[in-house]
C-alpha cells in the first residue's frame, strides 16, 4: 500500500497534465492516456495494478453510466429513437455476430462462444472517446444527439451479449428458450428497478431535511445501489443505471436545488473525469502482463496483433454498413424523410462520419478485465489474455487512427460546409426562447403588483427592472471591450477580498460567500455572451 498509493497520485497528477496537453494540441485526451500508460509500463520496477475481475464493473460503469444518462438529452432521444436503437442493438449485435464468425474461423482453438465473448467487449463504441474527439470540430446537433444516445444505450446491449457468451463458454452449451427468458428479464427487470430505486431517491430528496452537500452525496451512491440491487436479482445493472438515471435527470428541477445542482455538477465533473482518465491509463499499463500471458501459452506476438488488426477492421466496416443500411432502410421505408432536402444533401457523407466514430475505450476495456480467470470447473478460461490483448489493438488503433483523422476528415472534406442553418436556427431558437422568458416574467410581476403589491417601492424597482428587460431584443449591448472589463472587475474584487480577508475582523467565511457569488456571476456572464 505504501508503495502503490504514491503511484496512484503520481497517475492522477499526469492524468491531470496530459489532459491539458491534449487541449493544447486539439486532440482527444484518451489518445495521449493510452499511449502515455503504454509508454510507462515499460518503465522497470513500477507497481502492478491489480483489480478484482469481479469489481471493475462495479467500481467504473456505474458512475459513468449515470453521468451520461444527466447528460443526455431525453428530448433528442425521443427524437431520433429509430436510428438510436438500431445502432445501440442491431449494430451491436451485428458487429458481435461478425467479429464472433471471424474470430472464430481465424484463431485455432477459439469457439463461437468465445467469438462472441470478444464480440460484445469491443462491438460498442466508447462515449467519452465519441464526445471528447468530436468537441474539437463542429457536427450538426442531429448526429452528435444519435451518437449520445447511443452511446448510452449500446453498453448494455453489449454487456448482455457478452454476459450470455460467458456462461456458453462456462457451461458447453447455450439453451435459446432460457437464454430468452433470462434476457427479456435482464431487460424489463433492469428498467423496472432503476425507475423504482430511482423514485425512491426522489422521495428521501424531498422528504428528508438535505442540504447541498447531502443533495451532492446521495447521487454519488445513487448508480451503485441501482447497479448492485439489479445484479442481485440478476437483472441487467446496466439498464438499471441508465433507466435510473434518465429518469432522475429529467426531474432533477423537482428535487433539486440550485445550489445542489451547480456544486454537484463540478462535483461529478471532476469524479467522472478522474475514473475515466484512470482507466485509459490502465489500458496501457496492463499491456505488459497481457504480452507476457500470450507468450507464456505459446501465441507469437506478431500473430497476436495481426489478430487484433484484422478485429479492428472487422468493427469498422460492421459499422459502415450498418450506417449506409441505416440510411438506405430510410430511403426505402421513409421516403418522405428521404427527400427532404437536408436529408438529400447529408446522405452520403453522415453514414460516413456514423462509421467513422466508432472508437473504443472504458466499457470494451472494463468488460475484458472482468473475464474470470477461472471457470466454474476450476480450470483457466481459454484464451484470456488474447482476449484481452485483441481489445488493446482495438482500442489503440480506433482512438489514434480514427480519432486523429476524425477531425481532418472533417475539415479536409467539408462535409458539413454550407450547414451552418443549423447554428443559425439553433441561435434565433435561443433568443426567442430568452424573449419570451423575460415577458413572462414580466407579466408574471406586473400581474403580482396590481393585485397584491402595488405602491411598494421595492416591487416597483423590480417591475421596471423586468420592464426592461421584456424590451432588449438581444443581448447585443455589451461587446468585447465591455465584457473584458467586467472580467477584469470580477478579477479586482477578488483581490481586494483576497486581502481583505487577512484582516482579524472580517470573517473568512463571509469572505468566501461573497467570492463564490462573483464566481457564479461571471460564469453567467461567460454563459449569456460566449467565452
Amino acid at each position: 500500500m505504501h508503495t502503490l498509493l504514491p503511484f496512484i497520485l503520481v497517475l492522477i497528477l499526469l492524468i491531470v497534465f496530459l489532459t491539458i496537453w491534449a487541449n493544447q494540441l486539439k486532440i482527444a485526451y484518451p489518445i495521449l492516456l493510452v499511449l502515455a500508460g503504454l509508454a510507462i509500463s515499460f518503465v522497470p520496477g513500477l507497481p502492478i495494478l491489480k483489480i478484482d475481475p469481479d469489481l471493475i464493473f462495479f467500481i467504473f460503469l456505474p458512475p459513468l453510466l449515470y453521468e451520461a444518462s444527466w447528460a443526455v438529452s431525453f428530448k433528442e432521444m425521443k427524437k431520433w429513437w429509430r436510428i438510436i436503437f438500431s445502432f445501440a442493438f442491431l449494430v451491436v449485435f451485428f458487429t458481435a455476430f461478425l467479429v464472433a464468425i471471424v474470430s472464430n474461423q481465424m484463431i485455432p482453438g477459439f469457439s463461437i462462444a468465445l467469438g462472441f465473448v470478444l464480440g460484445g467487449i469491443v462491438s460498442p463504441p466508447d462515449a467519452v472517446s465519441t464526445g471528447a474527439i468530436t468537441k474539437f470540430v463542429k457536427i450538426p446537433k442531429a448526429t452528435s444527439s444519435i451518437l449520445e444516445g447511443e452511446s448510452l444505450l449500446n453498453d448494455a446491449s453489449s454487456l448482455i451479449i457478452f454476459r450470455f457468451a460467458l456462461v456458453a463458454v462456462g457451461t458447453g452449451q447455450f439453451i435459446w428458450q432460457e437464454a430468452g427468458m433470462d434476457f427479456l428479464w435482464m431487460l424489463f427487470g433492469g428498467v423496472g428497478l432503476g425507475l423504482l430505486i430511482g423514485q425512491i431517491f426522489i422521495w428521501i430528496h424531498k422528504h428528508l431535511p438535505t442540504d447541498a452537500a447531502s443533495d451532492i452525496a446521495l447521487p454519488l451512491i445513487t448508480p451503485y445501489f441501482m447497479y448492485w440491487v439489479a445484479e442481485q436479482v440478476h437483472c441487467s445493472g446496466v439498464l438499471a443505471v441508465v433507466a435510473g438515471g434518465l429518469y432522475l435527470s429529467n426531474n432533477r428541477l423537482s428535487f433539486l436545488a440550485a445550489s445542489s445542482r451547480i456544486k454537484g455538477a463540478s462535483v461529478w465533473e471532476s469524479f467522472v473525469f478522474l475514473l475515466n482518465g484512470m482507466v485509459f491509463l490502465l489500458i496501457g499499463l496492463d499491456l505488459q502482463e497481457i504480452v507476457a500471458g500470450i507468450r507464456a501459452h505459446g501465441t507469437p506476438l506478431s500473430t497476436a496483433i495481426g489478430y487484433g488488426v484484422v478485429v479492428t477492421i472487422v468493427l469498422i466496416a460492421a459499422r459502415m454498413i450498418s450506417a449506409y443500411a441505416a440510411m438506405l432502410a430510410t430511403i426505402i421505408f421513409r421516403p418522405k424523410v428521404a427527400h427532404q432536402h437536408q436529408f438529400r444533401t447529408r446522405r452520403w457523407y453522415t453514414p460516413l462520419l456514423m462509421g467513422w466514430t466508432g472508437m473504443r475505450g472504458v466499457v470494451s476495456l472494463a468488460a475484458a478485465l472482468a473475464i474470470p480467470l477461472t471457470l466454474p470447473n476450476g480450470e483457466a478460461f481459454p484464451h484470456r489474455n488474447l482476449i484481452l490483448f485483441i481489445t488493446f489493438i482495438a482500442i489503440l488503433l480506433t482512438l489514434v487512427v480514427q480519432g486523429l483523422t476524425l477531425p481532418t476528415l472533417i475539415a479536409r472534406t467539408k462535409l458539413f460546409q454550407g450547414f451552418d442553418d443549423d447554428e443559425e436556427i439553433h441561435h434565433n431558437t435561443k433568443l426567442k426562447m430568452k424573449l419570451g422568458l423575460k415577458s413572462h416574467v414580466y407579466n408574471y410581476v406586473k400581474e403580482k403588483y396590481d393585485n397584491e403589491y402595488q405602491g411598494d417601492a421595492s416591487m416597483e424597482r423590480i417591475l421596471k427592472y423586468w420592464e426592461d428587460q421584456s424590451k432588449i431584443q438581444d443581448n447585443n449591448w455589451m461587446n468585447g471591450v465591455s465584457k473584458q472589463m467586467l472580467l477584469e472587475i470580477f478579477a479586482v474584487q477578488r483581490v481586494y477580498l483576497t486581502a481583505l480577508n487577512k484582516e482579524a475582523e472580517f470573517d473568512e467565511e463571509l469572505i468566501r460567500h461573497q467570492i463564490y457569488q462573483i464566481d457564479l456571476e461571471e460564469e453567467r456572464i461567460l454563459l449569456v455572451f460566449g467565452k
